[in-house]
């Protein structure tokens, strides 16, 4: 398996370049050349794999020869050793559990896929590698605890001040170690944009040996495909639709590569906050951002999703990829009030991430009440306490791994912008 530039200006690269690299030279992200279909009796018998065995089939491709079989068990069975529970919400709706990681976010399986392959890549190798990493809230978390004294790695996380919840910001602060915070005085696009233009500074990327842990790196976005195909395995139904809640387009981007490889979804749903770059792009057929809304669904406040170049790849045009996929924004007045109403009529307790997909789901099967519907819930609602408990009226229970870091000292740097971002990098304390 080979990977190739979408900018088309570099050379292909394998795996393991691909992942240590994160974006091409040519500042492109990087795309398998090739995605060949699983065997369909491995989709009709899905029920009889383990979920190892489900992630062997599915990753081994994408890996190639750079990892031995043996060692990629052994990668797989640290990456996803917790549940992923499918819970039948009402008729024909069923949510996608994915919080139930060490960090409490969907972002663990690939956070964890991507540290044990570069621990796996760097264990004879004493050149010190910089992970740098943009988050809107959860990717961070996900990356520090997977990267946590990684052998011959450190890690760099930017993350907008003011803009994600306090159980978030804990998650980013209180580790330590070879863990260090930078809190930017912006927005997520404006973190993005100092990890790229990074990874484009040739002389500073050497220096560092820099790479994303961000859904642009392949080792952090291509694990996700692997959520489908779990939920495909509890529930084999003809005219299956899955709803996304979408920020930078990572995690649907990767349940597309799930459907080139043959797992039999029908449509897939985009669903938005107020950032709704995608849903008007659906529209008008323009890809036209707009600056950045905060919202309580913080981890989709992006107005540039890096992936949707990928999704566009994988479709080539605006008919191929509108019969297989839609998009819909929702405000955060309708989805506080969809956390009240779902937890008064079914005693289930959303997060905003969640209550958007429910609701882009929702709005899908009003015109496709044959479809039977999947919604991704992607965080605990612990880290977004402030917000639901008023609107369910009761206190949520923490669980144990929040309750600690509560108690931990914050610690980060303050960046204003990417010269200071520079500078200041040249003094952290490896």
């Amino acid at each position: 398996m080979y990977y190739q530039s979408l900018n088309g200006e570099s050379t292909k690269v394998n795996f393991e370049t691909a992942l240590k690299k994160g974006l091409a030279d040519d500042g492109g992200l990087y795309f398998p050349e090739n995605i060949i279909p699983l065997e369909s009796d491995f989709i009709k018998n899905i029920e009889n794999y383990s979920n190892i065995e489900i992630g062997l089939k599915v990753i081994k491709q994408f890996v190639g020869t750079t990892i031995k079989e043996t060692d990629l068990i052994e990668i797989l069975s640290k990456t996803i050793d917790f549940d992923f529970p499918l819970i039948k919400l009402e008729k024909n709706i069923y949510t996608l559990e994915l919080f139930h990681g060490p960090t409490l976010a969907f972002k663990d399986v690939g956070a964890r896929f991507m540290a044990n392959c570069l621990g796996h890549f760097n264990k004879d190798n004493s050149k010190l590698n910089t992970v740098l990493v943009a988050t809107s809230g959860d990717t961070g978390a996900a990356v520090a605890n997977g990267f946590y004294k990684v052998k011959g790695t450190n890690v760099i996380i930017l993350y907008p001040k003011n803009k994600v919840s306090e159980i978030q910001e804990r998650q980013l602060t209180t580790n330590g170690n070879n863990i260090y915070a930078l809190r930017v005085n912006g927005s997520f696009d404006d973190c993005q944009k100092m990890v790229k233009k990074a990874f484009i500074d040739k002389e500073f990327n050497e220096k560092f040996n820099l790479t994303s842990a961000n859904s642009i790196n392949v080792a952090r976005w291509l694990p996700q495909s692997l959520y489908y195909f779990f939920a495909y395995k509890v529930l084999k139904k003809k005219n299956l639709v899955l709803s996304v809640p979408s920020g930078n387009f990572g995690n649907i981007c990767a349940g597309l590569v799930a459907k080139k490889l043959g797992l039999p979804i029908s449509h897939f749903i985009a669903s938005t906050n107020e950032n709704d770059t995608i849903p008007r792009f659906f529209k008008s057929q323009v890809l036209k951002p707009k600056p950045t809304i905060q919202t309580i669904s913080n981890a989709m406040d992006v107005s540039k999703p890096s992936n949707f170049v990928r999704i566009q790849e994988m479709y080539h045009n605006f008919k191929n990829l509108s019969k297989i996929m839609s998009s819909y924004s929702f405000n955060d007045k309708q989805t506080l009030d969809t956390v009240k109403r779902v937890y008064e009529n079914k005693n289930y307790v959303l997060d905003p991430h969640g209550a958007v997909g429910y609701l882009g789901l929702k709005k899908f099967l009003s015109s496709s009440q044959d479809r039977i519907g999947i919604f991704l819930e992607t965080a605990h609602p612990i880290k977004f306490s402030e917000h639901i408990e008023k609107v369910i009226e009761r206190k949520l229970d923490v669980p144990e791994s929040i309750n600690k870091i509560l108690l931990s000292e914050k610690k980060y740097i303050d960046v204003n912008d990417y010269n200071d971002f520079k500078e200041k990098m040249l003094f952290l304390k490896y």
